[in-house]
């Protein structure tokens, strides 16, 4: 059921559970031609990983999820928060995949418990959060997994601000990479890379990190 009591208290995640937000699902579909282009993305960068679930912090309408879930099908359990009540709602009635739960929530909010899912990640959500904010919500996305962290986001040797669709203060690069390390060092790095827009043009230019989480 949806969590009717949410309400986004973080400015920034107030704008995308707006109008604004709105409209970037009208941006995204389920179009078939990206299901080979996501596919093979995501293959490169989880090959060879062992995990039973997925958790995507800001999923939208569920498109990377489709992905994942056409590589693994029902071997791997999908989990899901998104802020936008649009994309919450349209996550939950699409009938690509299955999911075993979504929360209409954002990632300062997640009512999930410590190492719950083996494997989280982000792609295009953090450069969507203040500078000042990053901190707490790497904090709950280590928090709650179990192996594995996947970041998929813009990189920038130094952190900036750039401007997104005429507005400011919505859209900030830098090497989150190594933030992750600098920030959490129990985790330690296992793979990168980059997504080329001129191989999958589906796809930003994107680097992605792949970390894992030290036993104690």
């Amino acid at each position: 059921m949806p969590e009717k009591h949410y309400r986004p208290t973080n400015r920034k995640t107030q704008v995308w559970a707006s109008q604004f937000g709105d409209e970037y699902i009208e941006r995204n579909d389920f179009a078939p031609e990206k299901q080979e282009q996501g596919v093979s993305v995501f293959g490169r960068v989880l090959k060879g990983l062992k995990f039973e679930s997925v958790l995507e912090v800001g999923s939208n309408i569920g498109l990377n999820l489709h992905f994942i879930h056409e590589l693994f099908k029902d071997r791997v359990k999908l989990f899901a928060v998104e802020p936008n009540r649009k994309a919450y709602d349209k996550l939950l009635s699409q009938n690509l995949f299955e999911l075993e739960k979504v929360w209409n929530c954002d990632v300062f909010q997640m009512p999930i418990e410590d190492s719950a899912v083996d494997l989280v990640f982000t792609s295009g959500v953090l450069i969507h959060i203040a500078p000042d904010d990053l901190g707490r919500a790497t904090d709950e996305i280590v928090r709650i997994s179990r192996k594995y962290i996947l970041c998929i986001e813009y990189f920038s040797h130094v952190p900036e601000e750039i401007p997104y669709r005429g507005k400011t203060g919505l859209l900030f690069k830098r090497d989150f990479g190594g933030y992750y390390l600098d920030r959490f060092p129990e985790l330690k790095w296992i793979n990168y890379g980059f997504i080329w827009q001129r191989e999958f043009p589906i796809f930003d230019d994107l680097t992605w990190w792949l970390f894992e989480k030290e036993r104690a």
